[in-house]
């Protein structure tokens, strides 16, 4: 089965980690977020797919340079233009050349989705298109669907005001469609799929969804990017690829150390992180490279690649430090982002 990954954006609500590094190729429990959304679709028989690429595209080229990633084949489709959802879907399916019942998924979208039961169900209902939906308790960030007793689609509301929405079911950012579909939307033309091209299908009673109460994380903020990680390191989800180790409540990748007296709990330490004596790192995600000094503490917070905590020095929830950052000792960071110089 083929699949469009939507990996576009520019994740600003990340910055600045993502000042340098796509949203989808940070990492969480150091694999590359994009590396575990396409294992999750290898599972379910995607066996080769499209980036649709905007922001950084070389990034994701180097990174795969064979052309695979985690058993699926991968091509590359670099917008000219941002194209919005549905012609960014279009502009890749044209690159991948679809010609049967495919998967578009939002690449910065953690879930557990039984892909294989939403693709049934789209092919009994004999649907041109079909939402993954997912229940929240509040829907007013999120595109919200209605359904009938069928599965067909009734409306598709974006962002209602909070407490007028007719449903708690929003679109999870999974979708599967006939190529009928990209007869819909102009290529090269700037399109919306939600404010355009779904209601589009609603009116001719062509789109249904269904929901999963699995497992679901947006991952577009620092709050979120550390979910993701203590969801792993608490077990409630479980890890595709694994490339480290469990120590106490935390995790570890190759070349990780902790110092002497130093105390880490729930927390991710990945490739070649340092950990100095007495240091104190507390349900935090500290990335490749990034040294942690005597007697420092780190609480709910995000340390960039190769970035130096100082001896003595405090970040306090939710400090997000950028790639190289340098903290210098006993300084107390309140919750910000500090990019790179």
């Amino acid at each position: 089965m083929q699949a469009v990954i939507l990996v576009g954006g520019e994740g600003t609500r990340l910055r600045p980690l993502t000042l340098s590094t796509p949203k989808v190729m940070l990492p969480i429990m150091g694999v590359a977020m994009l590396e575990g959304v396409l294992a999750h679709l290898h599972r379910h028989g995607v066996d080769e797919a499209v980036l649709s690429l905007g922001y950084l595209p070389d990034r994701f080229i180097e990174a795969f340079p064979d052309g695979e990633c985690a058993g699926v084949s991968l091509r590359y489709a670099v917008e000219p233009e941002p194209l919005d959802t549905a012609g960014a879907v279009r502009f890749a399916a044209e690159e991948l050349g679809v010609t049967d019942t495919f998967v578009v998924v939002n690449g910065d979208v953690l879930t557990d989705l039984d892909v294989t039961s939403l693709v049934a169900f789209h092919r009994a209902a004999g649907a041109e298109g079909t939402v993954a939906l997912h229940p929240v308790e509040d829907p007013s960030r999120f595109g919200v669907v209605p359904t009938d007793e069928d599965g067909r689609v009734i409306a598709f509301v974006e962002k209602p005001p909070a407490g007028t929405a007719p449903t708690n079911e929003i679109n999870a950012g999974t979708y599967v469609f006939e190529p009928a579909f990209l007869d819909r939307v102009p290529l090269g033309k700037r399109v919306s799929i939600e404010r355009a091209t779904f209601p589009e299908m609603v009116a001719a009673g062509v789109l249904f969804a269904k929901s999963d109460d699995g497992y679901w994380l947006d991952t577009g903020t620092p709050e979120a990017y550390l979910q993701a990680h203590d969801d792993l390191l608490e077990g409630r989800r479980a890890m595709l690829i694994t490339r480290g180790r469990m120590e106490g409540s935390s995790y570890l990748l190759p070349g990780a150390t902790i110092g002497q007296g130093a105390n880490v709990d729930r927390s991710v330490l990945d490739n070649d992180v340092t950990v100095a004596a007495d240091a104190i790192v507390d349900a935090s995600v500290v990335l490749p490279g990034a040294v942690i000094g005597r007697g420092a503490e780190v609480r709910g917070s995000i340390v960039g690649p190769g970035a130096r905590v100082g001896d003595g020095a405090v970040l306090e929830p939710t400090t997000v430090l950028g790639r190289g950052v340098e903290i210098e000792a006993g300084r107390v960071v309140h919750g910000e982002r500090v990019p790179s110089s």
